[in-house]
């Protein structure tokens, strides 16, 4: 039986203290839940945060690395998957993802979400910024959904798993 796979996707280095705060969260939420963490993989930012909190909860944790090796990988990283494509790396995020979860915003995550969306998967965002929820939430108003906490955003991917497993 195939395991649920919860991405979370979120900046690197533009990270803010409540994104890190949330991403730690999530992965613990995430970890406890027995589902696996797929993340970009690497040692900042929402990543090293999300894996390091499922790694506190004994989750079993997911890296899609954007380089053609391990460096810069997160400690917390179960199952590297060394892609050499960059940012192009972020439709196999998104592709292997269950439902994503967008945990703050910057380029590659605005990116993320677009690819979600165009591949017909739930998206949950977890960000305090109106234009981006009104805008993104435009994109596909039933497939996205706005949240103000991980406790509700975990709520919310058991109400999309429920929908999309039947």
């Amino acid at each position: 039986m195939k395991k649920i796979i919860i991405g979370i996707m979120g900046p690197g280095e533009g990270a803010t203290a409540i994104d890190l705060d949330h991403a730690y969260q999530l992965g613990q939420f995430i970890a406890e839940s027995g589902w696996i963490l797929l993340t970009g993989g690497r040692n900042c930012g929402v990543m090293e945060s999300a894996n390091q909190g499922a790694k506190s909860a004994q989750g079993l944790t997911l890296g899609i690395l954007p380089n053609g090796n391990i460096q810069g990988m997160s400690e917390a990283v179960d199952i590297a998957i060394v892609t050499n494509l960059g940012q192009a790396r972020n439709v196999i995020n998104v592709l292997s993802s269950d439902v994503v979860i967008a945990c703050g915003m910057g380029a590659g995550t605005v990116s993320e979400i677009a690819l979600a969306i165009k591949h017909n998967k739930s998206v949950i965002l977890l960000n305090q910024n109106p234009e981006s929820q009104s805008f993104l939430k435009s994109l596909a108003p039933e497939k996205f959904f706005i949240v103000n906490s991980p406790e509700t955003a975990i709520q919310t991917v058991k109400e999309c798993l429920s929908k999309s497993l039947g």
